[in-house]
């Protein structure tokens, strides 16, 4: 080795091996550091500014380093399911755009998206899900990160975040998880596998109801999706029964959510357990998720 090539050495910068997961919300931005020696999390409130201005601030103003894994809000991504289009593969997302136009808001020439295998029906008929984002708006988002000198590893949304906390298991799970002021997400995850999921409208602001309130409809309205989702899954698409719905929800009122959930099924209904250390870091679960995504990535197509 050179001299020159000692000193290179010397001050070049050593890459972080750090994993960054990024949870973009509506009323604030949520992230945690992954290290090998310590993990921490914290909530940077947005003041009101939009998503990429909130995201803007953070990156200025925190010194993250390392590889990112970005989830988007609700806001920012839609999801449908369809046909599987009988296409060759490589002409998958190509054949997806026009398929979907009437059905999600983002102009096909604006429309980025990927998509996952959904369930096959009774005769073998393959469904889709698809995963669409606003071109522009991704674009302004990977340029904040590539002007903080960020790379961003993966970009993925709520749904996959969440499922990727569950432990692989054979026996289905329902899963009922939100972000704080987002939707309420329903998730069934068997196998490793995302087999259903749905966006709950009219949730966003449950964590400001006390008991009574939660009482007066909202728990019976949530049971009465729950049910509705555990039906498809085990009529529509000929699965075991769901033996078990975990419950995390940023809300004070949880542990007496899921009590009176379990009172309106005859499925274990319990608290989905964080590990003992990051128990605090209970409303920043998807950017805890986003640090390790691996089985529950979307496929890759074309």
């Amino acid at each position: 080795m050179s001299i020159i090539t000692r000193i290179k050495s010397a001050f070049s910068k050593v890459k972080s091996t750090d994993l960054i997961g990024v949870a973009l919300r509506q009323q604030s931005i949520s992230y945690f550091v992954r290290k090998t020696d310590e993990s921490k999390g914290k909530v940077f409130e947005n003041k009101g500014d939009a998503i990429a201005k909130a995201l803007k601030a953070l990156v200025s103003v925190e010194p993250l380093s390392g590889q990112c894994h970005l989830v988007l809000a609700h806001a920012h991504s839609q999801i449908v399911q369809v046909d599987k289009p009988n296409v060759p593969a490589a002409e998958i997302k190509a054949a997806l755009k026009w398929q979907i136009k009437d059905l999600v808001s983002i102009a096909p020439e604006n429309m980025m998206l990927d998509y996952f295998d959904g369930p096959t029906l009774a005769g073998g008929h393959e469904k889709i899900n698809v995963v669409c984002v606003a071109k522009n708006d991704l674009m302004e988002l990977v340029s904040i990160f590539n002007d903080a000198q960020l790379n961003i590893n993966s970009i993925t949304t709520e749904e996959f975040a969440f499922a990727s906390l569950l432990p692989m298991q054979q026996d289905a799970v329902l899963f009922v998880c939100q972000q704080p002021n987002e939707e309420i997400n329903l998730l069934i995850v068997k196998n490793g596998q995302l087999f259903f999921s749905r966006r709950l409208r009219g949730f966003a602001h449950i964590a400001n109801k006390s008991e009574d309130e939660l009482t007066m409809g909202i728990i019976d309205s949530l049971s009465l999706e729950i049910q509705r989702s555990t039906d498809y899954f085990e009529r529509q698409l000929k699965q075991a029964p769901i033996k078990t719905i975990e419950i995390l929800l940023p809300l004070e009122q949880e542990a007496f959510l899921a009590r009176k959930l379990a009172e309106n099924t005859n499925v274990e209904v319990k608290l989905f357990a964080m590990p003992e250390t990051l128990e605090s870091l209970r409303g920043s679960a998807v950017a805890i998720g986003a640090t390790q995504l691996n089985f529950m990535e979307p496929n890759q197509g074309g």
